[in-house]
């Protein structure tokens, strides 16, 4: 199975199917959500870990179904592509299938349901890369068994009616942070949308707290903080915002690796060096942080055993539908390599 395969079935363009399954360049959501859903259909490898869910629609598979909802599949470099890879393991072993449902905007602005699920095809719900609060909270009021990897932001004021789970996201970037500073760099610049999910705003708040607890001024300013829906992977337009900084930073501290190795790719449109001029961390030790030039420091999220927690969270709530609701972090480590140079 190739992607001229999808091309081919589809009668679109090699390159627009690339784009889509790399999460790359400009894209329709609902012409990207066509080739997600066409390639899991197909089989395409980097989705091989679902190919089972062809099967759920027979009798004996619909009992034991878990739904995944979500707004974009993870791709390879996404911490969610392994989670999801042991979470469908585990669920195999006890008897589970995990059938894909993609979420367009007209079902979170209807407040509706994909068309391929029902309540009744599924004891379960996993949901990843859901953000938005309405729809999420939709999903809760189903009164089916749910657990969501990752949250919209906010979720210790407005939680929801459902299991969490989450990576550490505060105590790394904070001590990443604080490592910076006792290495004299107190002009550090935090980079992501904040307001994306709880996550990036866990990771902002560790950086801030950093910054306030050793007496540095926290000015929004000296941040690129745009909505997500502005071209961060574009390097042209990174090294614009860089430029229309008050000063220079010394370090960037980014909400994951994706966006740091923009900013390392902006950096050098810029003819700076890296870690000589300016210092960059990113978030979720990507296979792309390893041999990015230089290598990025990073955290790392053990994704793996996240998906194997997931499947036990969600298997418990199915087993004990009326226990009270839990939100479950798991510690993450930080990794220095090159983009930091030495630090004490």
């Amino acid at each position: 199975m190739t992607v001229q395969d999808i091309a081919d079935e589809l009668n679109i363009s090699r390159n627009t199917v690339s784009k889509a399954l790399n999460n790359t360049g400009s894209l329709a959501e609902s012409t990207k959500t066509k080739i997600i859903e066409k390639a899991i259909e197909m089989g395409y490898k980097q989705f091989a870990y679902l190919n089972n869910s062809s099967d759920i629609n027979t009798k004996n598979n619909l009992s034991k179904n878990i739904a995944l909802f979500t707004l974009s599949m993870p791709d390879t470099s996404h911490f969610g592509f392994k989670l999801l890879s042991e979470f469908e393991k585990r669920l195999s072993k006890e008897g589970y299938t995990l059938s894909i449902h993609m979420i367009r905007e007209a079902e979170i602005t209807k407040l509706c349901l994909p068309n391929n699920f029902t309540l009744d095809s599924a004891v379960g719900i996993i949901c990843i890369e859901m953000f938005n609060k309405s729809y999420s909270d939709f999903i809760c009021s189903l009164d089916i068994p749910t657990l969501f990897v990752d949250s919209e932001p906010l979720l210790h004021i407005l939680p929801l009616k459902s299991d969490v789970l989450l990576m550490e996201n505060y105590k790394s970037t904070y001590n990443l942070t604080k490592k910076l500073i006792d290495n004299n760099k107190r002009n550090i610049s935090f980079v992501g949308d904040i307001n994306r999910c709880q996550s990036f705003y866990e990771r902002f708040r560790g950086y801030r707290d950093a910054l306030l607890d050793s007496n540095i001024q926290v000015n929004s300013e000296m941040s690129i903080l745009s909505d997500d829906i502005n071209p961060y992977f574009n390097a042209e337009w990174l090294a614009s915002k860089i430029d229309e900084l008050p000063a220079q930073p010394d370090a960037f501290v980014c909400v994951n690796d994706f966006i740091a190795i923009c900013i390392i790719s902006a950096l050098k449109l810029k003819e700076l060096s890296i870690p000589d001029d300016i210092l960059v961390c990113g978030f979720d030790d990507s296979s792309e942080s390893k041999i990015v030039e230089p290598n990025l420091t990073t955290v790392h999220i053990p994704s793996y055993e996240m998906g194997s927690i997931a499947a036990d969270m969600l298997l418990n709530r199915i087993d004990n539908p009326s226990s009270p609701f839990k939100t479950t972090y798991v510690n993450t480590d930080i990794i220095y390599r090159e983009s930091t140079g030495i630090l004490k």
